[in-house]
């Protein structure tokens, strides 16, 4: 039995145009009704077909939903609740895909008290934006967090469960707050220092921009890679799971410090300790399969 009959999605860039391929894939008799506020962006959508249809307004999207799920930066879900509210059935369940919870939770509750509100995080995405950018198996064997509060319906958690593990995705329940300091480490620390890192390069006056990009080895051309993200959402996370960025941040620069230290002193041993530990980080990802342990990560040459 699927969870849901009518899905609306609202924000139809990389996640929300995969969502929307997902359900077509694996659920090809759910109806999907897509809305975007770049008008172009909906024209795109229409002409990629992803949705079976594609609303003029928010309101107008979700007026049969049976789920919503708003696939906005984390600074815009408030506004976009409240801009809903008047028009959601109140049988509706309110989802989202941002990667910062704490605080989407809460401004979820105040803009829909009356629905059910289960926030979500699929733990999945590439540094492509854009509704061209989507692809139906994008969740296919990764982690999707849920971070209900305990006031929530047990079975709004379960058809939201079962929605996204039908997209292919396994699923974790967490406390959001938790989740905001497994995700500053994970993905938000990793994200700030990729653009410090390719900010820093191309601010280099004796190293040339041709140079820099003609001779990027492996590790500068991954980090650039992630800092080809998409600008607005990462500048909503970080002022969204702000605390929990800065204290790892902090740990990050005691760690650095260190680090600078062993390599000033000529300390081998403590700097071989530190890459055997991590070393040993990777292996664990690709042995619960997060990443593809083909060199260079499969790429093609």
């Amino acid at each position: 039995m699927l969870p849901f009959a009518r899905v609306t999605i609202i924000g139809l860039g990389l996640i929300g145009s995969s969502i929307a391929r997902a359900i077509r894939a694996e659920m090809p008799t759910v109806r999907v009704t897509g809305y975007d506020l770049d008008s172009d962006v909906r024209d795109r959508a229409v002409a990629l077909d992803f949705c079976d249809d594609v609303a003029d307004s928010a309101g107008a999207a979700v007026v049969d939903a049976d789920l919503v799920v708003l696939c906005v930066p984390v600074g815009a879900t408030g506004a976009v609740g409240q801009e809903i509210a008047a028009d959601l059935p109140p049988e509706a369940i309110v989802s989202d895909v941002g990667s910062s919870k704490a605080g989407v939770a809460t401004a979820l509750a105040e803009a829909l008290p009356n629905n059910p509100v289960v926030p979500a995080h699929p733990v999945a995405g590439t540094e492509n934006s854009g509704p061209e950018a989507g692809f139906a198996t994008l969740f296919q064997g990764r982690w999707c967090i849920l971070t209900p509060s305990e006031q929530t319906d047990a079975t709004a958690i379960a058809r939201v469960t079962a929605f996204w593990e039908k997209l292919g995705a396994r699923v974790e329940k967490m406390d959001a707050k938790h989740h905001d300091l497994v995700l500053a480490v994970t993905s938000h620390l990793p994200h700030l220092i990729a653009y410090t890192i390719v900010g820093t390069a191309s601010d280099l006056e004796d190293v040339t921009r041709s140079e820099v990009i003609k001779y990027s080895a492996g590790g500068f051309r991954d980090f650039t890679r992630i800092a080809a993200s998409d600008p607005t959402m990462w500048r909503d996370v970080f002022l969204a799971n702000k605390d929990a960025v800065l204290e790892m941040l902090q740990r990050f620069s005691e760690d650095l410090t260190a680090l600078q230290r062993a390599i000033r002193w000529g300390d081998g041993d403590a700097l071989f300790e530190l890459f055997t530990r991590t070393r040993a980080v990777r292996r664990s990802i690709i042995e619960e399969g997060q990443d593809d342990e083909r060199p260079d990560f499969g790429r093609a040459h």
